[in-house]
């Protein structure tokens, strides 16, 4: 009885020694491995790039007084209609103590001096008709009367101009009443009634009393890296997306390439501007913010395959090519000729054939 457990117990030790030789020398030996199959397809390849920006207002006017003064009406508010002329605002005007001095005192002299004049042409209209003075002087005597009465007429207007800005001679065109200049849309209206405004001159930019923007003529204006403004040429087509308005997509065309970068970040940029097609059916804002998905280049019904299948080394790429799958996968390497890739599939221009299986991703055997 004892003999026969030793036996069996030694037996299940060999076996155990055994197994695990065997299990070793198996895990020693190399797997064989096989490969994911792929086949050329034929497809369309087009390589785009997506600049960011905004929408902007090709021409954005800002309004401006022709006089110095206080805001005392504004007929305008944010997001009206105007048309060229119409009144935006009207400006009471602060006169200055030293013009508003200097018109009273021209009016003071004008009414001495009309007065005099008065009474000259009274006296020699009087002896004119009792023939005592020429037609001649009698004459001369109401000239310098009529003289007198237009002066005083324009000392007073001047001294109205000065208090209010308004004269009786162009009141519908006064320098008081702020116009739109073009047709459009209120965008912005900066200033409250009872804000100071000065007008524009060489030591200022004048203060802006609105902001008018045509808004169906807008403008996508974005940034382009230098690596890529090279492919770039103005009348190139491109679709605007809105972050804002999911939904909508308007064309547009490059009508315009910086010719000179800027820095940004560490990298060399250049700003582009794109005509943009408003659909009468949607209506857009100043400032939304925008991408323009641009193709930079496209190649249709072409022989493709996916990138991931391509080997590249030194100038050129290879593909592996299915010569044997029996007992195991057999591939030849071959050269090809590579064109357009989007970053997924690429474009083969020769040296592989439409019925070729090419080496994909590796699949662990057993």
């Amino acid at each position: 009885m004892r003999k026969a457990s030793r036996i069996i117990l030694w037996s299940i030790v060999a076996l155990v020694f055994v197994g695990t030789f065997v299990y070793l020398y198996l895990s020693s030996r190399d797997k064989a491995l096989s490969y994911e199959l792929v086949s050329p397809t034929t497809g369309s390849i087009s390589r785009s790039t997506v600049l960011t920006g905004k929408i902007e207002p090709r021409d954005e006017i800002e309004i401006k007084p022709q006089i110095s003064g206080i805001i005392s009406e504004i007929n305008v508010e944010a997001g009206d209609m105007v048309h060229a002329g119409d009144i935006i605002a009207k400006i009471k005007v602060i006169p200055e103590e030293s013009q508003l001095s200097a018109a009273s005192a021209r009016v003071a002299t004008a009414k001495i001096a009309l007065e005099r004049a008065k009474q000259d042409f009274d006296r020699t209209s009087g002896l004119y008709e009792r023939k005592f003075v020429a037609r001649e002087e009698y004459e001369q005597s109401e000239t310098e009367y009529k003289k007198a009465a237009q002066e005083l007429d324009a000392a007073e207007d001047a001294l109205r101009i000065v208090r209010e800005g308004v004269s009786s001679y162009n009141a519908n065109e006064s320098n008081t009443l702020v116009r739109a200049t073009i047709d459009g849309q209120v965008l912005e209206v900066p200033v409250k009634v009872g804000s100071s405004v000065i007008q524009a001159n060489t030591m200022n930019d004048g203060t802006t009393v609105a902001k008018v923007a045509d808004m169906r003529n807008l403008i996508f204006r974005g940034k382009v890296d230098e690596t890529e403004v090279g492919l770039l040429k103005v009348g190139m087509s491109t679709v605007i997306s809105i972050g804002a308005l999911p939904d909508v997509a308007p064309d547009a065309m490059i009508e315009y390439i910086a010719p000179k970068s800027t820095e940004e970040n560490g990298s060399n940029t250049f700003e582009i501007k794109a005509a943009i097609e408003v659909p009468d059916s949607v209506n857009l804002r100043a400032g939304y913010s925008a991408n323009a998905t641009i193709t930079l280049a496209r190649a249709d019904s072409v022989m493709t395959v996916p990138e991931a299948v391509i080997e590249w080394g030194a100038d050129s790429a290879y593909v592996y090519v299915l010569t044997d799958s029996v007992p195991e996968q057999k591939f030849e390497r071959k050269v090809v000729s590579t064109g357009l890739s989007d970053g997924i599939n690429i474009q083969i221009k020769d040296g592989l054939d439409a019925s070729a299986r090419l080496r994909g991703n590796e699949i662990t055997g057993k």
